[in-house]
């Protein structure tokens, strides 16, 4: 199996400069706010730390495309790193702390490509976790101090926790009834949002997650940390991986369950 080591470190390194230049900016009384043409705010910490990963990765990882939320795609080959520089920028911009960075290394291979590095690194919160393919899941404030972390061992929906982003997402595609039913039937449900539910299964705080519509940049470094860790990533109509447009994790036992729910 290939070693990665040298890519997560440097992973490492690109969240450590997005985080310094997020932090700079969150709850800056003059952040500057714009809204992209699909109704979505883009601030200008959103675009310095795209630009700052963008620019590390040309000196670093020449032959490497990139894909980035805010200024696309740039390159070709079969290693490509995937970059949220703020996911939860609604949150970021109203200085609620749940926001974090996301980067991906995907390679392609069969079936097409799939993340084999991941960090998601939450300044705000003090935290990070991160993943390389083979290597286990993480979590910590630098590679040498971490902790593995596991999925839970929840095997039934009664028992289960399950956390969402929002709810009109689900009303507007038609699947309510069958999200109502799964909240209904768990133990517990909350819509924390965002990266932090992917995380919090990967930990095993959370049993099974879900979001209706969502692009690669949200999904990819979410998929191998919570796959690293034990879990289950998928579509919600069950292809493996953050390719379907949407997602589903769950601690792997409770995953056939979360996606009959919610696609009945």
């Amino acid at each position: 199996m290939p070693d990665y080591h040298d890519d997560l470190r440097l992973a490492h390194v690109l969240a450590d400069a997005a985080d310094a230049a997020t932090m700079e900016r969150f709850k800056a009384l003059d952040l500057k706010v714009e809204t992209k043409p699909d109704m979505t705010p883009v601030s200008e910490a959103d675009k310095a730390a795209e630009e700052l990963i963008r620019t590390s990765l040309q000196r670093t990882r020449p032959r490497d495309a990139v894909l980035g939320e805010e200024f696309g795609t740039e390159g070709h080959g079969p290693r490509r790193w995937v970059i949220d520089p703020i996911d939860g920028t609604k949150n970021y911009v109203r200085g609620v702390p749940v926001w974090a960075t996301l980067i991906a290394l995907t390679e392609t291979g069969e079936g097409g490509d799939h993340p084999v590095v991941g960090v998601v690194s939450a300044p705000a919160l003090n935290r990070r976790w991160w993943a390389a393919k083979g290597s286990g899941a993480f979590t910590g404030r630098s590679l040498t101090k971490a902790s593995r972390i596991e999925v839970s061992r929840v095997s039934d929906v009664p028992d289960a926790s399950f956390a969402y982003s929002s709810l009109h997402g689900w009303e507007e595609r038609g699947m309510m009834d069958g999200f109502l039913n799964l909240a209904r039937d768990c133990w517990r449900t909350r819509g924390y949002g965002d990266f932090w539910p992917y995380m919090m299964v990967a930990e095993g705080s959370v049993d099974m997650c879900a979001e209706p519509e969502l692009s690669l940049w949200d999904m990819a470094a979410n998929a191998i940390i919570v796959e690293e860790a034990g879990g289950t990533f998928s579509g919600l109509d069950g292809r493996p991986g953050p390719h379907s447009g949407n997602a589903a994790a769950s601690n792997g036992l409770l995953h056939d369950r979360l996606l009959s729910y919610l696609t009945a």
